[in-house]
């Protein structure tokens, strides 16, 4: 190996070069000769993006629209229809895990593609369940599809749109909001028109999962073969399944600040959509108007889900905005205590900012990972375990409510939950990756 100066420091160049530039390529090889393939197809792959991403919440805010008639239909009990409430996140946490190694073996589009699938599956089978455990079979079919789906987004914005990260992840984060709030404002009124059975307004939603899998056809057999054949054999190959592998993410104090973060921002979004009405309507709201509170938390989410990852793309450090968003959810949650009536308006457009976090993190998923199989295990790391924290905070404020026999308790424990929020946002948005840590 020569002396001269110039050979340590061409390497470290290239690299750094790449990881602007998200390439996967490893260290002192050119990039893939797939590259072109992928450039062809990102229309493609961004017309999949936003259709998969209106399918990821349909199926859990359509069956909340018509809980009380499903439950009737089906002879649930009240324990079960509960339940019901955190099975999406449970699911979320559980079948997330798998994503990694699914996409290693199968592609991460393909993986997706059959995500997908399960969805328009599940839900085309549980209104013709004929019962409640064939029902929550099907439902949890459903959820097992968008989990995946959750995971490997960041994953194939990072693959196929390297240079455009913010973008992309606002684009799929606004058709997600959209998706969200369209499924529980039509739902009911879609029934109605349909004839009044829930069976209808429930299965229906199949029809648009069905046709996010068309996309995604064409994509399944790109599986960056280009990359895998520029590792060539014998010890390149064994260094490019350990980079297939990705970096061990539970060694790396980001991935585990990306975790808490996404756990504590998931907790107060499912805190807002659950319980807001209720909290305007025991301080006095009419039922019609807290519903449109409601609403207007969720609708101020669709706009910003497109502006946030964009912004915070900008930055080298995402943390200011973190704690930005923190500070909407502090104030919003404070002016519930205070004055719930006098600014009602105002708190709901706050607390709806201030769920703006579930965009910055799926944003900061893609930026503190270098390569793709990093941005997989992260995604899967940050959002199983992001969701399994999430899963005691709506049933923790509900029992607080029930035996405090107010909200001063809960709204006390949520402004709570911000500030440690805050502080991890800070955490997770400085600019290092995991493979740094690691």
């Amino acid at each position: 190996m020569s002396d001269e100066p110039q050979t340590p420091i061409r390497p470290r160049t290239v690299t750094a070069a790449r990881a602007r530039t998200g390439s996967t390529a490893s260290e002192g090889t050119l990039a893939p000769p797939a590259a072109p393939a992928v450039v062809r197809l990102t229309p493609l792959v961004a017309v999949g993006l936003v259709l998969a991403a209106v399918n990821l919440r349909p199926a859990i805010t359509s069956l909340g629209s018509l809980m009380e008639e499903v439950r009737v239909g089906l002879g649930m009990s009240g324990t079960v229809a509960g339940l019901l409430t955190s099975v999406p996140a449970l699911c979320f946490a559980v079948f997330g895990l798998t994503a990694p190694r699914l996409a290693r073996r199968f592609g991460p589009a393909a993986v997706v593609c059959a995500g997908m699938a399960a969805v328009a599956l599940g839900l085309a089978a549980r209104p013709f369940a004929g019962g409640t455990g064939g029902f929550l079979a099907a439902t949890a079919l459903a959820l097992a599809g968008i989990a995946l789906s959750n995971v490997l987004m960041p994953v194939i914005v990072k693959r196929y749109f390297p240079d455009r990260v913010g973008p992309m992840t606002g684009l799929y984060s606004m058709a997600l909001s959209l998706g969200a709030a369209g499924a529980g404002a039509v739902t009911v009124p879609m029934t109605r028109a349909l004839g009044g059975d829930w069976r209808t307004g429930l299965g229906v939603w199949a029809v648009l999962a069905a046709l996010a899998v068309l996309p995604w056809l064409p994509l399944v057999r790109d599986r960056d073969r280009g990359a895998t054949r520029a590792a060539g054999g014998g010890a390149r190959a064994a260094e490019r399944a350990a980079a297939d592998r990705g970096p061990g993410v539970v060694r790396s104090r980001t991935a585990w600040a990306l975790a808490c973060y996404f756990g504590l921002q998931a907790t107060s979004a499912y805190i807002i959509m659950g319980w807001m009405p209720q909290i305007y309507r025991d301080a006095g709201v009419p039922a019609g108007i807290a519903g449109v509170l409601g609403a207007v938390a969720m609708g101020i989410s669709v706009p910003l889900s497109f502006v946030i990852p964009g912004l915070a793309a900008r930055f080298r450090s995402q943390g200011p905005i973190a704690v930005a968003l923190a500070l909407c959810g502090l104030s919003g949650y404070v002016g519930l205590y205070a004055a719930p009536v006098a600014g009602a308006w105002l708190w709901a457009l706050l607390l709806g900012v201030s769920n703006c976090a579930f965009p910055l993190v799926l944003t900061m998923i893609g930026m503190r990972a270098r390569t793709g199989p990093g941005v997989v295990r992260l995604s899967a790391f940050a959002q199983s375990v992001g969701y399994l924290i999430s899963i005691p905070g709506p049933t923790l404020v509900g029992t607080l409510y029930q035996h405090s026999g107010g909200w001063t308790v809960p709204l006390a424990l949520m402004t709570g939950l911000m500030v440690p929020q805050m502080l991890l946002g800070i955490l997770a948005g400085r600019d290092r990756t995991i493979e740094d840590e690691a």
